[in-house]
């Protein structure tokens, strides 16, 4: 992986880069679809290109228990597997490990869980999550880390942060003993909401000198405005030529916020969940196309979105399909949600580009209303 930064915004840290990996070129800041299975759901890998996705996340904690690590071997990894040949970043299984916390228990030594598909009993070491990643095949793959809780007392936080500084050095040894050039491993900062754990974090991270970094441990149930100190409070320490992708952030405002203190990647499953249930972006906020409101509204879902749901199809359409439950509806609504998130982040690469991020998020932000649903 080679990444290049291209543009730092005046007055923010908000910047535009470039990342080079063995599957393609990837334009930053970038939203990731989820592809958690191998699959972004509702939507195939030809979907996919047509939003303009660049890069997609797939989860090595449901890839290895389905279809399995033996399955992707023999198609030589998840790209021939999926028919995707931009790139892939992988996740840990750390996410998992935090929101299946009743089916597993975490020790120095690693991970014992219990699988959420058939009840069998499974080990992920730091040395094995590597392992599993590099069968799956992603460009970028991340450290095993221990998601902290919310809300965890200092104590709890400060052992979490450790434990996760502990792995990834493993992690690391595990990373060298083979072909480094063909996946780029992160690291990823924790500490909860406590700006002394960030910041160690950060700086014990930065000292491993990986290509990339994480900040996890974040949209756990703390409130928006811890949020976004502790995004702020790790970027301050990440080095400035390295990308820096936050983890499971995917609401606008969010976004935006994160981006002003220096964030390059992210990704999120809420605009495909959404999708699922009704609820489609707009630039003026949210909208549930299951409202009565729309079942005469001529208009597309947001008048100058390129996707196909808005280019082809009215909102009342729309509701119509998601009242008769045709399953044609969760597509099309998926590939609007994705289309705006990618959409915005190259309206924010070319804010960076023009010197005005600071108004384009101003401007933004006055207008979109994450609370409304029309």
């Amino acid at each position: 992986m080679h990444f290049t930064v291209l543009q730092q915004d005046i007055t923010t840290a908000a910047r535009t880069g470039r990342l080079a990996l063995p599957h393609g070129t990837v334009e930053t800041p970038v939203f990731m679809p989820v592809g958690t299975q191998a699959s972004v759901k509702a939507l195939d890998s030809a979907d996919l290109y047509r939003t303009g996705a660049e890069i997609i996340l797939g989860n090595t904690y449901h890839l290895y228990l389905r279809p399995g690590t033996e399955v992707l071997e023999t198609f030589s990894g998840i790209h021939r597997f999926m028919r995707w040949d931009r790139p892939v970043l992988t996740d840990s299984g750390g996410f998992q490990i935090f929101s299946l916390s009743s089916l597993n228990k975490v020790s120095e030594d690693g991970v014992l869980f219990q699988s959420s598909l058939d009840g069998s009993r499974h080990f992920f070491s730091p040395e094995k999550a590597i392992e599993v990643q590099r069968s799956i095949g992603a460009d970028i793959i991340m450290c095993l880390d221990e998601c902290t809780e919310y809300p965890a007392d200092y104590d709890r936080a400060a052992a979490s942060q450790a434990l996760t500084e502990r792995w990834a050095r493993r992690c690391k040894a595990q990373w060298e003993r083979q072909d480094t050039e063909a996946q780029s491993l992160f690291a990823i900062v924790q500490g909860s909401v406590y700006e002394s754990l960030r910041r160690e974090s950060a700086q014990a991270m930065a000292a491993l000198d990986l290509p990339g970094y994480a900040i996890g441990g974040v949209s756990v149930g703390e409130s928006k405005e811890e949020m976004e100190r502790a995004v702020e409070w790790s970027t301050a320490l990440l080095p400035r030529d390295k990308p820096r992708y936050l983890m499971g952030v995917g609401a606008p405002e969010d976004l935006l916020k994160a981006i002003f203190h220096g964030v390059d990647m992210f990704d999120c499953v809420m605009p495909t969940r959404n999708a699922r249930h009704g609820r489609l972006f707009t630039r003026h906020g949210p909208i549930n196309i299951k409202n009565a409101r729309f079942a005469r509204d001529p208009g597309p879902i947001d008048d100058g979105c390129p996707c196909p749901a808005c280019g082809t199809y009215s909102r009342a359409y729309l509701h119509h399909l998601f009242r008769a439950r045709e399953l044609s509806v969760l597509r099309l609504n998926t590939l609007h949600n994705l289309s705006f998130m990618i959409q915005l982040t190259a309206q924010v690469r070319q804010a960076i580009g023009s010197g005005n991020y600071a108004a384009f998020m101003k401007d933004f932000l006055q207008t979109y209303q994450p609370g409304r649903e029309a």
